[in-house]
């Protein structure tokens, strides 16, 4: 569904998500106005295309609510995901603002909603305010440093350490307290084992060891609408032994 260009219809929570995103929190009031006042609203629902590798870019975008799948798709077929997108982040910039074929594909995973601003609004939001130049520089370095972040990971910590890392992030993305026990956190995030196991660059038969191995340690409990954090404490003494002892 697409709405006016001037009143982005956004659910209130949407609208919080979006408000309360690091990155978009950080800009100055005009420049998130010229921004909000240039999207228009797209509502998305499981697995549909954002766009594929090798596709013009004509679009930046927001994710409202939901998640955006970010995946590869090698020459036999085979996909794998690289990384979500959660509610308030942006992506897609670097495309549009070098208007260079997009190096991912991109998907929405459950019912996603987008914010969208169209190539020429991009580049005419850059043309009225220097310091969106500095704020998209700003974005990237973040992107890069997550990167570098991920494959430090993967070539200094075990595989125990990197789930509970990936828990604790996905708690913070998408958890919600449980009502029998506000101090469980209910991941909303639907995954399969296997997109785990790739979001970790291991196997789904070695992930599947250490789900069970912290579920009878009492960190997590798995269930059939999703996982649920029972220690957050427990998930970063994890990290931080595995951490220290990489040191």
């Amino acid at each position: 569904m697409q709405t006016s260009t001037h009143e982005p219809m956004l659910t209130p929570a949407e609208r919080e998500a979006i408000n309360s995103g690091q990155w978009f929190c950080s800009l100055s009031p005009s420049l998130r106005h010229d921004i909000l006042r240039q999207t228009t609203v797209r509502r998305l629902k499981d697995g549909a295309l954002i766009y594929a590798r090798g596709d013009v870019p004509h679009r930046w975008y927001a994710c409202a609510q939901g998640a955006v799948r970010m995946s590869s798709t090698s020459l036999s077929g085979r996909q794998t995901t690289l990384a979500y997108v959660e509610p308030g982040a942006w992506f897609g910039a670097m495309s549009t603002f070098l208007d260079e074929p997009r190096t991912r594909d991109a998907y929405a995973h459950g019912d996603t909603t987008l914010l969208c601003v169209d190539k020429e609004s991009f580049h005419a939001i850059l043309a009225t305010h220097v310091e969106f130049y500095d704020a998209l520089l700003r974005l990237q370095a973040h992107r890069i440093r997550q990167t570098y972040g991920l494959v430090e990971d993967l070539n200094t910590l075990p595989l125990r350490a990197r789930l509970a890392k990936q828990l604790l992030h996905l708690s913070r993305s998408y958890g919600t307290q449980v009502l029998d026990d506000p101090r469980e956190l209910r991941i909303g995030l639907q995954l399969v084992q296997e997109e785990l196991a790739q979001l970790l660059g291991a196997s789904r038969q070695r992930v599947n060891q250490e789900l069970k191995r912290m579920e009878r340690d009492a960190c997590i409990r798995v269930e059939a609408q999703g996982l649920v954090v029972r220690d957050l404490v427990a998930l970063q003494t994890i990290v931080r032994e595995a951490s220290l002892a990489g040191a």
